[in-house]
């Protein structure tokens, strides 16, 4: 009898492991941004040029962000394990010997479109209401427990499909489509599925009770919902109605052309 029971609530545990994860993993099927028809226009070659520039400004400052979330995530880690762990985040992005980071491919991405990278840089013509999501994801990230933290990156899970759509979808339908300016897309599929094996599993391994499964369940949604957020904000401001409101980029701005003129 001693030994049935622990081998009962082993079997208990892994299931209710597995039952976590593909709860995780339903958010992700009913929530993340690849749902969202701004994609479906971008990689279907529905975009016009001063639409896909937008896109590539506004999702610069997301970009340009995710290594301030990260140093902010790891200043509160205690664990030299961990910090180790998650120091390639930044890495990626700000790059390091050997790699020019995923910051540095996304403005020949921006200039590949016809923009001049200096402009995208300063984000000056971000969208307010991609600033705020942005804003709101880097002080979720420095304030809120270190399970909902790593939860929130999650999203990562669902990020290779989409990346390999849209290099399939771009190089289709843009002429500025190539291995150069999509660089930042093809090494994000290796980059990615490293990190989120990582995360998911530490989240699997901390998210132990009921109550930190929900607390997980719902730092993954608001992720969803900050992604989805910069996407409807683009949507209204470049498509329809077609309202970009002040401060924001205006098409003609920032171009590539008028610096070297």
């Amino acid at each position: 009898m001693t030994q049935v029971a622990p081998q009962i609530q082993a079997q208990a545990q892994a299931q209710a492991r597995e039952d976590f994860e593909a709860r995780l993993r339903r958010i992700g099927a009913e929530r993340y941004h690849d749902l969202h028809p701004f994609h479906g226009l971008l990689h279907g070659g529905g975009c016009s040029p001063d639409q896909v520039r937008a896109w590539v400004i506004n999702r610069y400052y997301y970009q340009h962000s995710i290594p301030m979330k990260d140093a902010a995530f790891m200043s509160r880690v205690e664990s030299p394990d961990l910090r180790r762990a998650w120091r390639s985040r930044i890495e990626d992005h700000d790059g390091c010997a050997g790699n020019e980071g995923g910051i540095r491919r996304w403005l020949r991405l921006a200039e590949a479109v016809g923009l001049d990278p200096d402009y995208v840089a300063s984000c000056e013509g971000v969208l307010p209401a991609t600033r705020f999501a942005v804003d709101a994801y880097v002080r979720y990230v420095r304030d809120k427990s270190l399970l909902e933290a790593v939860a929130a990156s999650l999203t990562e899970l669902f990020a290779p499909a989409i990346h390999a759509s849209r290099i399939e979808g771009l190089l289709q339908n843009y002429d500025f489509a190539d291995d150069s300016s999509l660089s930042y897309f093809r090494k994000r599929l290796s980059e990615a599925p490293k990190d989120v094996a990582f995360g998911l599993k530490w989240v699997l391994d901390h998210a132990d009770t009921a109550e930190k499964q929900d607390q997980a369940a719902k730092a993954l949604i608001f992720k969803t919902d900050v992604l989805w957020a910069q996407l409807d904000a683009l949507w209204g401001a470049y498509v329809e109605p077609g309202r970009i409101p002040p401060g924001a980029w205006v098409p003609g701005e920032g171009m590539a052309d008028a610096r070297a003129a």
